[in-house]
């Protein structure tokens, strides 16, 4: 950026124009083909399958313990064991622009809540059936068709959008509780701890409200760039600190009662607009002392906690939440082949090739979306709509389940029961 403004506060004090009087734009020359740079063009990632005739056994004490930390990320893992026979669905009135969204499905472990088009919000149980619906926008705001990102504070919702707003709803009766306008859209998970919620806007600032009544105590601007980007930033919390990412890749930690910094850690060389536009990092996972995360620029991080020191450092392409279990960590290229890392030193010790039940065509053009990880296979869903049901021994693809023709979430394990969104239904498979 600095440079740009050095470049341009030149040509001005030159007075230099785009016009021929100067002379200095007047020489003509054939544009050559070898003299065009690409600016995004994506670098193929080539892989190749390594130990796929390994198998992978976890102990099966893990599955006895097994214990999610809220405002980890740590929650790809459960002791799922289901044949998924059936299918039932939670119909709405299709989402814009769904594919450009990341949604949490929001339970109590009774009851979940989405929203549609019309900006509704649903209260449904595990059933499916309708416990209550309402609507907090008014006309104007259901135009510009904002999309939701949600969390639950034991008995309240949560729920900020990318039109600005925040607000409180009971959870059990659906009333609205308070209601907060912030100038920028918001674009990040929502944590809570404690008594505070922590969301981050597209201007890449971090905020911090009262639970109470929606008061900002706090904020931090990380990073202010040009180009803003569509991916959802990602945020987690442990022992009073909030670990962040922005749209150019610093990774942040704060205190999370004052908004002090800590540690910032760049994981870009560069500060070019095409890092801003098109770079995508998975969303961030704490595994004990360590935060995990990878990106589609074929870099996958372990990073310590403690002072933001790298750990180790991967050539892994992938923009998916990975999975940590035990010693082993579990991530999914853009390519769709399956990663099983070494969690303390960061060696590959798997890697098997999930999309090789598509044909070369087809394949190009999916990308896996997300994952979990049951007690004996690893369910993965794609942007084509399908659910990919893999052995978790073995590594490979065992079976696929079409749900739609288009965008699906990533999978849910609530109750021993998985749940996903579509652009016009929640879907229940057991």
């Amino acid at each position: 950026m600095k440079q740009l403004l050095i470049i341009v506060l030149f040509l001005i004090s030159s007075g230099c124009s785009l016009d021929t009087k100067s002379g200095i734009w007047t020489k003509k020359e054939d544009i050559k083909e070898e003299n065009i740079i690409e600016i995004f063009k994506r670098d193929e990632v080539r892989v190749k399958e390594f130990n796929p005739t390994l198998d992978i056994n976890l102990n099966e004490k893990i599955y006895k313990n097994i214990k999610q930390i809220p405002n980890t990320n740590d929650i790809g893992f459960s002791n799922f064991n289901s044949t998924i026979k059936k299918t039932s669905k939670f119909k709405f009135k299709k989402i814009d622009n769904f594919s450009y969204f990341e949604p949490d499905l929001v339970s109590d472990g009774k009851n979940f809540v989405f929203f549609d088009d019309k900006l509704n919000l649903f209260n449904f149980g595990i059933n499916l059936k309708l416990v209550w619906k309402n609507n907090f926008y008014t006309k104007i705001e259901k135009k510009n068709k904002p999309l939701l990102s949600m969390a639950l504070a034991e008995d309240a919702l949560i729920i900020a959008d990318t039109i600005g707003k925040i607000f409180k709803v009971d959870f059990v009766t659906g009333k609205l509780i308070w209601e907060k306008k912030n100038f920028h859209p918001f674009n990040s998970q929502i944590k809570i701890y404690k008594d505070k919620i922590y969301t981050m806007d597209f201007n890449n600032v971090v905020r911090c409200f009262s639970i109470f009544d929606g008061k900002e105590l706090w904020n931090f601007s990380s990073e202010n760039v040009f180009l803003k980007s569509e991916k959802r930033k990602s945020i987690v919390i442990k022992d009073d600190i909030v670990y962040f990412n922005n749209s150019i890749g610093d990774i942040t930690a704060l205190n999370a009662n004052n908004g002090v910094l800590i540690w910032q850690l760049s994981t870009q060389n560069t500060l070019i607009y095409e890092n801003a536009f098109s770079l995508k990092l998975s969303d961030l996972i704490i595994a004990d002392k360590d935060l995990i995360f990878s990106n589609n620029k074929n870099e996958f991080f372990s990073v310590s906690l403690n002072n933001g020191f790298l750990n180790w450092k991967q050539n892994i392409n992938s923009s998916v939440m990975p999975v940590v279990v035990d010693k082993f960590i579990f991530s999914i290229s853009d390519e769709g082949y399956l990663f099983i890392i070494d969690k303390l030193g960061g060696n590959i010790i798997k890697i098997t090739d999930l999309f090789d039940v598509f044909n070369n065509k087809k394949r190009k053009k999916i990308h896996p979306v997300g994952f979990v990880i049951g007690k004996n296979n690893l369910y993965l869903t794609t942007s084509h709509g399908r659910l990919l049901v893999v052995d978790l021994k073995k590594g490979k693809t065992k079976s696929i389940k079409k749900l739609d023709n288009k965008m699906i979430s990533r999978p849910f394990i609530f109750s021993n029961q998985i749940f996903l969104a579509t652009d016009n239904s929640i879907i229940k498979l057991d």
